[in-house]
């Protein structure tokens, strides 16, 4: 699918927090940036990072995944009838929005048994980051991806920890990627693995000058 035919994420983000009785300024205060950012995201006059994205969700109750469903906004809770339907807005290379609608289709959907890597569905964060989906079983509540940090990137492009429910599991297959997890800070490569608690305050960024690249699961706790 066309960059063309990505969901309007920033259109689901207000859906989503206007069903909640939520303002600007609360959901900005949850999330610790200004209400000003809130209402470009939301009008797509900026795409968020990862982190800042995380943290919407977190703050929202609902999953990253649930902005890139297929058709009805899937961020509205089903006790709220959906709004008049979005026209899908076109994606600039590099945000967040360059990725397949499907990226987090209905979770009843199979993506498998085989996904070759031409038919995965893909994600452009503006941090620099690429996820890539390499399947999804119906009622599983788990993300598996190949994640790749270009040189430089990073999983907040503002600097700050990230932190959001569940649990992720990662090994690392080329490059170099430099995890802050709580107060300590590690360096990966090649074949090292890590799991944790994505509450727990983290960030991964890429110092290196080539690609870092690796396979991740990251169990979602809705």
């Amino acid at each position: 699918m066309s960059p063309a035919d990505a969901p309007p994420v920033g259109a689901r983000i207000r859906h989503a927090r206007l069903a909640r009785g939520m303002s600007l300024r609360a959901l900005a205060r949850e999330v610790g940036v200004s209400a000003s950012l809130i209402s470009q995201i939301e009008t797509g006059k900026t795409q968020p990072s990862v982190s800042t994205l995380y943290a919407i969700t977190t703050a929202l109750a609902i999953s990253v995944e649930s902005l890139f469903e297929v058709g009805e906004a899937a961020a509205v809770p089903p006790s709220v009838a959906p709004p008049a339907a979005v026209s899908p807005v076109a994606a600039a290379s590099g945000t967040v929005l360059h990725a397949l609608a499907a990226f987090a289709a209905d979770p009843g959907r199979r993506i498998g048994p085989l996904v070759t890597p031409d038919e995965r569905e893909v994600l452009e964060l503006d941090s620099g980051v690429v996820w890539e989906r390499l399947g999804h079983v119906p009622g599983a509540d788990v993300d598996f991806l190949q994640v790749t940090y270009r040189p430089g990137g990073a999983s907040s492009s503002s600097g700050g920890l990230m932190r959001h429910t569940g649990t992720e599991y990662g090994c690392l297959t080329s490059g170099e990627l430099v995890l802050t997890l709580g107060f300590e800070e590690y360096t990966l490569r090649p074949g090292d693995a890590v799991c944790f608690e994505s509450t727990t305050p983290h960030r991964y960024r890429n110092d290196g000058d080539v690609p870092a690249v690796g396979v991740w699961f990251v169990f979602s706790d809705t």
